[in-house]
Order: C-alpha cells, then sequence, then structure tokens
C-alpha cells in the first residue's frame, strides 16, 4: 500500500548552511501542527477510543450510593458532673457544651460501636459481597473481616458538628438505601446504650469492694476494741469516766463537808469539856426561906385595923401597936429578920447537860472521823481508777478514732453506692439530655458517579490521544511541512512533490 507525503525538493544547499542541515532542529508554526495532527490521527483516533472505552465500561461498573441521614441533640446530663469517689473536692464541676459535643462525637465514631452494629445486624447483611469469605473464615480470619467492616463503616459514616451548637449530623452511604437506614439507626440505637455503660458505667462493684474492704476494717477495730473493754474490765469507758468524775467531785465535795463538821464538832467538844471542868457535879436544888417576920408583920397592921376601930388613933394601945410595927419594919428592911428555912441538894442539870452534850459531840466526832476516813479512802480509789483511766485513755482514743473513722467510711460509701445505683437506674431507662431530633429514613434517591468518571475519561483519552499524536509527530524523521523545512532551513520551498513509499 502507497501513500503520499509532503517533502521538500532536494536542492543544493549554499556551502555555508551545508554544515548546519544535518543538526538543524525542526521548527513548526501552530498551523503546522494541525497539519501534522491530522496526519496521525488514525493512531489518536484508536487510543481515544481504546481508553475511552475503557472509561466507560468502569463507569458502567459503578453503583448508585444511598445516604441516610440523622440529627442528635445532646444537652449537659448528669453523667457530666463530676462525683469524686471519696472527699468533696471539685465536686459538681462540668465541662462546657462543645466538650460534651465533641466528647459525644467520638463516642459515635468509636470502632467499639460500629462493631456492635455490625454483630447485630450481620456481618452478612451489611458486607453480601463478603458474606461467603466470613462464613468460611477461621476465628482470626473472621476477625481481621471485622476490622475491615468497621473501618468501611467508618469511611461511610460521617459525623458534623459546629461550635456552639448542640446538635450532632449523622450521614451513612449504603448502596442499599433500606441497609442504609437500618445501619444508621442501629447506630443510634447502640450509642443510646453504649454511652450509658460508657459514661455511666464503669465497675458497678468498686463502690461495694470498697466498702466491704472498710467493713472488714471496721470489725477488726471493733474486735479490737471489745478486747480492749473485756481485758481492762470497762463496760462503757465515756461513761465510766464521766460517772468517776463526777463520783469524785462529790466525794470530795462530802470529804470537804465531813472535814468541816469534824472541825466544828471538836471545837465545840473542847468548849464543853472546858465548861464541864469548871461546872460543880452537884448543887442545891432549893431551900425554904423564913417568913414568919411578914407574918407577924402583917398580922400587926390587922391588929392596929382592929384598935382604930375602937380607938383613936392617938390612943396609947394604937400608939403601941404602931411602935411594934415600924419596928419590924425596920428589921425587915435590914435584913435582920431572915434566917434560913429546910434547903436540898443534888446533881447539878447544867452540868449533867454538858455531860450529855459532850458526850454526844464524842460520838460525832468518832463517826466523823469514821466518815473522814470513809471519804478519803473512796477519793484515793476514785483518783486511782481516774488516773488508770486516763492511762488507758490515748489508746481507747486511737480505737475509738478508727472506729469511728472506718464507720464513717463504711456509711459514706453505702450512701455512694446507694446514690450510684439509683443514677444507673435512672440513667439505664432513659437518656434526658439526648434526643433523636431525626432518625434515619431510607433515601429515595441515589448519587453515582457514573457521569463523572464519563465525563473524566472522555477527557482523559481526548488527552491521552493528543498526547500519543504529538509524540508520533515529534518522532517522525525528516521535515514534515513545506514551511517547517522553510523555517528550519532558512531557505523558501520552490515545489513539493508527493512520494510514494
Amino acid at each position: 500500500m502507497s501513500t503520499s507525503a509532503w517533502t521538500s525538493v532536494p536542492h543544493d544547499p549554499p556551502p555555508r548552511m551545508a554544515a548546519a542541515i544535518g543538526g538543524a532542529r525542526p521548527k513548526y508554526a501552530p498551523t503546522d501542527f494541525v497539519t501534522l495532527l491530522w496526519r496521525e490521527r488514525f493512531l489518536m483516533l484508536v487510543v481515544f477510543l481504546v481508553i475511552a472505552v475503557l472509561g466507560v465500561g468502569f463507569a458502567m461498573t459503578l453503583k448508585k450510593s444511598y445516604t441516610a441521614e440523622s440529627s442528635l441533640f445532646v444537652r449537659l446530663g448528669q453523667e457530666y458532673v463530676y462525683e469524686p469517689r471519696a472527699g468533696d473536692a471539685g465536686r459538681g464541676a462540668v465541662p462546657n457544651i462543645d466538650e460534651v459535643i465533641q466528647s459525644e462525637a467520638e463516642i459515635l465514631g468509636s470502632g467499639e460501636l460500629r462493631e456492635r452494629v455490625i454483630r447485630k445486624i450481620g456481618f452478612a447483611k451489611i458486607f453480601p459481597k463478603a458474606a461467603r469469605k466470613y462464613a468460611g473464615a477461621t476465628p482470626e480470619g473472621k476477625r481481621k473481616l471485622m476490622i475491615e467492616g468497621r473501618d468501611a463503616i467508618g469511611k461511610n459514616l460521617k459525623i458534623q458538628t459546629a461550635p456552639d451548637n448542640s446538635i450532632i449530623r449523622l450521614g451513612f452511604q449504603h448502596d442499599d438505601p433500606e441497609m442504609a437506614e437500618k445501619v444508621l439507626n442501629t447506630l443510634l440505637e447502640e450509642y443510646l446504650i453504649y454511652r450509658r455503660s460508657l459514661l455511666i458505667g464503669g465497675d458497678s462493684n468498686i463502690l461495694q469492694r470498697q466498702r466491704d474492704i472498710f467493713s472488714q476494717k471496721l470489725s477488726e477495730a471493733d474486735a479490737a476494741y471489745q478486747s480492749f473493754l473485756t481485758t481492762n474490765d470497762i463496760g462503757d469507758f465515756t461513761a465510766q469516766k464521766t460517772a468517776l468524775t463526777q463520783l469524785q467531785a462529790q466525794v470530795e465535795q462530802q470529804k470537804y463537808a465531813i472535814d468541816a463538821q469534824l472541825q466544828d464538832r471538836t471545837g465545840r467538844l473542847a468548849v464543853v469539856e472546858t465548861e464541864l471542868a469548871r461546872t460543880p457535879a452537884e448543887a442545891i436544888l432549893y431551900r425554904d426561906v423564913d417568913m414568919s417576920a411578914s407574918t407577924k408583920l402583917a398580922q400587926l397592921k390587922l391588929d392596929r385595923e382592929g384598935l382604930l376601930a375602937r380607938y383613936t388613933p392617938g390612943a396609947g394601945p394604937v400608939q403601941d401597936i404602931n411602935a411594934q410595927i415600924a419596928q419590924l419594919e425596920a428589921g425587915l428592911a435590914a435584913g435582920r429578920t431572915n434566917g434560913e428555912g429546910a434547903r436540898r441538894s443534888g446533881p447539878n442539870p447544867i452540868w449533867q447537860t454538858l455531860a450529855t452534850t459532850r458526850n454526844d459531840l464524842r460520838a460525832e466526832v468518832a463517826a466523823l472521823q469514821q466518815s473522814q476516813a470513809a471519804y478519803a479512802q473512796q477519793v484515793t480509789d476514785v483518783n486511782t481508777r481516774l488516773l488508770r483511766l486516763a492511762q488507758l485513755e490515748p489508746q481507747f482514743n486511737e480505737l475509738s478514732r478508727d472506729r469511728d473513722v472506718l464507720s464513717s467510711n463504711v456509711r459514706d460509701f453505702t450512701v455512694k453506692e446507694q446514690q450510684d445505683e439509683a443514677q444507673r437506674q435512672m440513667s439505664a431507662e432513659s437518656s434526658d439530655n439526648i434526643r433523636i431530633v431525626q432518625r434515619a429514613v431510607a433515601p429515595s434517591t441515589g448519587k453515582s458517579l457514573k457521569k463523572p468518571v464519563l465525563a473524566l475519561a472522555i477527557l482523559f483519552a481526548g488527552f491521552t490521544a493528543l498526547c500519543a499524536g504529538l509524540l508520533r509527530m515529534f518522532l517522525r524523521p525528516g521535515l514534515q511541512t513545506p514551511a517547517s523545512a522553510s523555517r528550519t532551513l532558512g531557505m523558501p520551498v520552490l515545489a513539493t512533490a508527493g512520494v510514494k513509499r
């Protein structure tokens, strides 16, 4: 088969150009490219068709993908409020809403949550192409396929958040719209369960174990405390110490009162004994007084009155009796007519009273001395017992302090355990701070990359064909057009003729 080509007519070059022809580089104008590329149209067409067919075939293999969407409304919940296990340091601290949103987004995108979704729905249902391979795989192979499935869900899962926004938007892409909906809704359901176990779960028995540890220590402390009381013969240390302190005050008060009474009775006894020594044991009980002179004087006065009834006051008998009366009155006044009558003596009543008082005081003094000795002994006993309790008090205080601290810890951890259990139950029943704004629904329209791939394939095929044509054009030997030959050699081309290969 013969073809024609444009070639320059051989000429004898000028002598000055002979050296430069062999190493000259062809020079082309834009119009030359059109002509030369047209010559390579068959090669370019073949390259274009091959690449375009391959691109179209690849685009035809692409399937539509469906994206299911949903959204969550997240608020600050009780699980984010810091509650220390022991003590009150930092109690009530809460993060800001952005930190809460980021935490929830991390939980939504966790691999554990994606694996839960795969296990609940089934690996074969989500990835039907790998179902047979998964069914016949070994446990290690299944584990690797599960990891690949987790990664595949992670690539197709989109989680979008925005600053100062409590909404989390979710999207999941799958070839099956029903499966896209099911996977995303299952993800939301498992998320509500998984976040509770993650944020509130933890070790539910840690408080119980800690309480049991403190209870065991409290039992040991109680045993040591009871052994201490039994060994030292003490029923209630505090009550006994209080009773002994009160008894000490009472005994000392009574001892001081006995001392004062004894001192008073001893002083009175000394005074009574002194008076008793100066008082005679016997005394005149009574004596009779001689009243004859007074009686006679009264008789004389009566006789004078009788005489005056018969005589005048100046009569002799009246004068005589007046003289006798005057004389007798003078004697009475001078005490010349007094005489002792009968008298009687016996025990002195004062001495007897003093003796009785002395005896009573001696009995009281003896009794008070015995009481004083008894109270002194009681004071000594009470002080001894108080001193013994004072020596035992540091050990008792240590045992009591340990018991009180351990008892308080047991009580606190019991309260915390009950509160934690109540919080778990309430959190297990509901998630008030997480609300599903929109559940996923099966999308009615899907997205496909066929058109973009077709466009890219055609563009790539055209670009490759052009590059092939240019490469073939530049690799051809000789000067391809008269204009190129003229520009390259610097000589005019006078004529062209077709040649046959």
